[in-house]
């Protein structure tokens, strides 16, 4: 007599085969950008991830387990569940000497924190969102809490649509009667006094040193927009002034330029400040006023690094896309003229000169810039609505911040004294 064993009898063989869980990040992916956000809980949890880099355009393998296998599924990742045998293949296929693939393990989700003011201004910030989106949490911190020194709590922190110059992101010219502008202006004025300023930019001054000291330190530091010529502005401008009288009450040094210190900035040289009021343009560093690119042919492309041997920017450039659409910010793209030497450009556009997404190394820690302020809005404007992710899973664009996201995570980091 023939006896039918039951139905989970079959199925415990494959089961119990079935080591690790791949997500995929080619075009199979149904969710890239909530895919880090799987890779960011599943560190948080303790475990480790495998960053497989350019192996399906950057995927990520982690050791099986049902709650993770749930986790992609409540957040409508696309994943398969692979055995021993297959892992190993792998990981054979991407260690292969001969191939540019290689594997990152990441081992500690990163402490993050997001430089970004408490009151509420007309425009949204792409890296929040995307961090929103993804399900990665990170704490806000603003002038207050870099001034009081808690930057060394966090592994990684960014910075957005910021002004570190003390000219309030020059919109003096076009806004200045705008109610939510004066607000900013008496907000900040009050934290410089309370702080122990004389001046907003002399406040922001010190936040930026501060930042420098941070990555100094170990620290990660991602910035956007305009979070990033007017950081290297401002420390290159410690020992002068440079803001006009309506922002700061007093006149600017009329020999300012000649005063810029350019060994203490991070990523740009030898660049001519905007001095005018009116302008929306800090220097000639950010091209957005002088480029001739039409709309319908501005793209970058992403360099294609040896995975072996230039790890930290392979990272940088997982994607399932190389050449990604362009878009536009208060900083758009950089001038490569004025570059320091030993910047990593990671993506450009060679027909004009730009560099859109570069990094480098500051003392024990490591810089990247993006330029532009929203990879899916081509021209943000003042009080336009926030981009919804939800139409744009799969964006090329967003990848490159969530890369730096879990960039930190694969570096060991020494025990604090």
């Amino acid at each position: 007599m023939k006896f039918l064993l039951p139905f989970a009898f079959y199925l415990l063989p494959l089961t119990a085969k079935a080591a690790s869980i791949l997500i995929p990040m080619d075009d199979e992916q149904k969710d890239h950008l909530k895919s880090y956000g799987i890779a960011f809980w599943v560190l948080k949890n303790g475990e480790e991830v495998d960053w497989l880099l350019n192996y399906r355009g950057g995927s990520f393998m982690m050791k099986y387990g049902p709650k993770v296998e749930e986790e992609c599924k409540i957040r409508g990742v696309s994943y398969e569940v692979i055995a021993d045998a297959k892992a190993n293949e792998i990981i054979t296929e991407v260690s292969d000497p001969s191939v540019n693939m290689d594997l990152v393990k990441l081992e500690k989700a990163p402490r993050m924190a997001v430089y970004s003011p408490k009151n509420k201004l007309p425009w949204d910030d792409a890296v929040t969102l995307v961090l929103k989106y993804a399900e990665i949490p990170y704490d806000l911190v603003y002038d207050e809490e870099v001034i009081h020194g808690e930057l060394p709590k966090y592994d990684w922190l960014h910075l957005h649509h910021e002004d570190f110059t003390g000219q309030y992101s020059k919109f003096y010219g076009a806004f200045r009667y705008a109610q939510w502008y004066t607000d900013d202006i008496k907000i900040q004025e009050a934290m410089a006094h309370k702080l122990g300023f004389s001046k907003v930019s002399k406040m922001k001054l010190a936040v930026a040193q501060n930042i420098r000291d941070f990555c100094a330190g170990g620290g990660f530091l991602f910035a956007m927009c305009s979070g990033t010529d007017t950081f290297d502005i401002a420390l290159s401008a410690a020992n002068t002034d440079i803001c006009e009288r309506m922002f700061d009450g007093d006149a600017a040094d009329q020999d300012a330029q000649s005063k810029l210190d350019f060994s203490q900035t991070f990523a740009f040289q030898n660049f001519t400040l905007d001095m005018n009021p009116i302008s929306h343009s800090f220097s000639n560093i950010d091209v957005t006023t002088t480029r001739q690119v039409d709309r319908t042919r501005d793209f970058f492309t992403l360099f294609d690094f040896s995975a072996k041997w230039d790890v930290v920017p392979s990272m940088l450039t997982q994607d399932h896309d190389k050449v990604i659409k362009g878009f536009m910010g208060l900083t758009t793209a950089y001038n490569k003229s004025m570059l320091k030497p030993g910047v990593t450009i990671m993506g450009e556009m060679k027909t004009a000169n730009e560099a859109r997404y570069i990094h480098g190394e500051y003392g024990k820690g490591q810089w990247t810039f993006y330029g532009g302020h929203d990879p899916e809005d081509y021209q943000h404007a003042v009080n336009d609505p926030p981009t919804d992710l939800k139409l744009h899973p799969n964006s090329p664009g967003y990848r490159l911040i969530l890369n730096n996201v879990l960039f930190p995570a694969a570096k060991k980091k020494k025990q604090k004294t």
